[in-house]
């Protein structure tokens, strides 16, 4: 396990500056290109509960699929922000790789697809994008082209602490628990636990958050903003939401609020890029978000957590 530094001095590089008016044209280009590798995996990967299978996973370098199987052969894509390469690897030894720089969404969309093709690997995926206003099909859209190198490292930096952080608290559940893992429609970073019992009061109409919340769930998590929040951020939710949860005087650390928009609580990255003791502001935030939630929702703790009391 890292060291935690000690110091907002000592944190830059561990957790470094992701303002987001200065990234988010390389966010919102990143965003388009994770969907498109995203949308495979969901085309090609038996389905798993809560789309488990199609997320992205965090490498030293990158993010990256599951292994993915194309008849007798299986294969990964990944995206190495270290190299700033998208690569395919196969089970047969077969390699291809194209440069991740300032391409459009279209451009990297039919790139990706050649490469794929070279490979004989033909998949078709539904080319509109996922959980975005007024969203452009992949190969029409060229607004999208931006690829800061700078910021997508630090963007990575982040999400290696994040993901480091997440696994620990997951690590104190051992009910139902997701992967830590990725999830390129919202475009975040989260871990989920579930009580065990469905979410029969939890009524969805759409079939993708009908299966992602079909059961009760308290989910932690990271993204670099969205909605009414620009910028990056930790965020904690339940669902259902019990009562009490958004008014508890329980939440730690004392910069975290809850935000209305999201449904949940929210944990600005700039103060925790600014604490003292990041790591322990951030796992106060999710251990005591936790807590709140699973008290109130009734959850049988004794049983679900390892070190109960």
């Amino acid at each position: 396990m890292l060291e935690e530094s000690r110091g907002p001095k000592g944190n830059e590089d561990i957790w470094p500056e992701l303002p987001y008016t200065a990234w988010k044209d390389t966010y919102a280009t990143l965003h388009m290109w994770t969907q498109i590798v995203g949308k495979i995996e969901l085309e090609l990967n038996p389905m798993t509960n809560h789309w488990w299978e199609t997320a992205l996973l965090v490498t030293p370098t990158g993010l990256t699929t599951y292994p993915i199987y194309y008849k007798n052969r299986c294969f990964t894509i990944e995206f190495n922000f270290q190299e700033n390469l998208l690569k395919i690897c196969t089970s047969d030894g077969s390699r291809k790789s194209m440069s991740l720089e300032s391409l459009s969404v279209s451009e990297f969309f039919f790139e990706l697809m050649k490469l794929l093709a070279e490979l004989k690997i033909t998949v078709k995926i539904n080319t509109t994008p996922q959980e975005v206003p007024n969203p452009i099909p992949f190969q029409e859209n060229k607004a999208n082209h931006t690829y800061s190198r700078q910021h997508v490292k630090n963007f990575h930096k982040i999400l290696l602490q994040a993901d480091r952080l997440m696994k620990q608290f997951r690590g104190g559940f051992v009910g139902k628990a997701s992967p830590v893992h990725f999830f390129w429609g919202s475009f975040d970073l989260a871990v989920t636990r579930f009580s065990g019992r469905e979410a029969k009061s939890f009524e969805i109409s759409d079939a993708v958050n009908k299966e992602a919340y079909s059961h009760e769930v308290i989910s932690a998590g990271f993204w670099p903003g969205s909605r009414n929040i620009l910028e990056a951020a930790f965020y904690a939710y339940a669902a259902p939401e019990p009562k009490g949860f958004s008014t508890s005087h329980e939440i730690r650390p004392k910069e975290a609020f809850y935000n209305q928009n999201t449904k949940g609580y929210i944990l600005k990255y700039e103060d925790v890029r600014k604490a003292d003791y990041p790591d322990q502001m951030v796992l106060d935030f999710f251990e005591s978000t936790y807590e709140v939630g699973a008290t109130l929702g009734g959850w049988d703790r004794r049983k679900l957590e390892r070190n109960f009391h």
